[in-house]
């Protein structure tokens, strides 16, 4: 098909031969098999050259759109392969920043000397088209919403209440949500002193429990701290406390409680995803699934 639509765009087998390299017989041959092949004659010979047949002609129409989307693909890969470079600008909550991409970051700028990269540590939900975002990461719970992004998730994480051994000698350890309250309490910021915890049991109902926090921030690392030095119950990501339980800083109360979250990725179009930029999306799911302690389920996922 490629030959035979540069023998029509070259106006005859010696001049295409010669644009293409390859010698006149074999032009020919490979021709007049694709007409063996499709039963109907695509060009008429004659001394003064050759012309296309009807049959030719709508036949053509269709080799030229194979022969632009071959070069296309091709050039996809290509620059699947190429080596990345460029600016890319991502947008990341804090916590997670601090607690996981930041890393990711620093390995994939050392691979890549080529890349720069642009962080806006921001824990509200950037618009990613007006707002000249390459990517976005983000924490929901599920089910995802819709959205005319492209959605990969990359890991399901969770969140779990913990305190410390020294909050639990000063304090009775509760075993039930109800007892919780009886503890101080030590919160993410959604607006009022009040706040609302979450939790969904094995058999998926969602329990709700309302609390006055003795601390309330918008910053996940000083609520670490703070649980680690024994001030109140915490409800944070296992990611970030699973050395704490590991060595016995922190402990899980109401372990059968606990509140599922999906980390994900947000970004324009799969399509023209320039090597940067899939480079680094790639490198943040390596991450996720290669977490050596097993605390989070890596999932693929993509949509939109």
């Amino acid at each position: 098909m490629y030959y035979f639509a540069k023998v029509v765009d070259h106006g005859g087998y010696t001049s295409a031969a010669k644009a293409l390299g390859v010698p006149v017989s074999s032009l020919s041959r490979r021709v007049s098999g694709l007409e063996a092949q499709l039963g109907v004659r695509l060009l008429n010979r004659s001394t003064r050259g050759i012309s296309m047949s009807e049959a030719g002609q709508t036949f053509y129409r269709h080799c030229v759109a194979v022969v632009a989307e071959a070069f296309a693909a091709k050039e996809s890969m290509d620059q699947t392969r190429a080596e990345p470079h460029g600016l890319v600008r991502l947008s990341c909550p804090i916590q997670l920043l601090q607690v996981d991409v930041s890393a990711v970051i620093g390995r994939y700028m050392r691979d890549h000397p080529l890349v720069r990269i642009s962080v806006d540590a921001t824990n509200r939900s950037v618009n990613v088209v007006d707002e000249g975002f390459d990517l976005a990461l983000r924490v929901r719970m599920p089910p995802l919403g819709d959205s005319d992004l492209v959605v990969r998730t990359l890991v399901e994480a969770e969140l779990i209440l913990v305190g410390s051994a020294w909050l639990f000698a000063q304090h009775e350890r509760p075993a039930t949500l109800d007892a919780v309250t009886r503890l101080p309490t030590l919160s993410w910021a959604h607006g009022g002193d009040r706040q609302i915890w979450q939790f969904i049991q094995p058999d998926g109902q969602v329990l709700r429990l309302s609390h006055l926090p003795r601390l309330l921030t918008d910053d996940m690392r000083t609520l670490h701290h703070a649980a680690l030095e024994g001030l109140g119950l915490a409800y944070l990501p296992r990611s970030m406390v699973a050395a704490d339980l590991a060595a016995g800083r922190l402990e899980q109360v109401l372990p059968e409680l606990a509140l599922p979250q999906i980390v994900h990725a947000v970004y324009p179009s799969r399509r023209g995803l320039v090597p940067a930029v899939r480079g680094l999306i790639d490198a943040l799911a390596a991450h996720f699934e290669a977490d050596p302690g097993g605390h989070r389920r890596p999932a693929r996922h993509e949509q939109g």
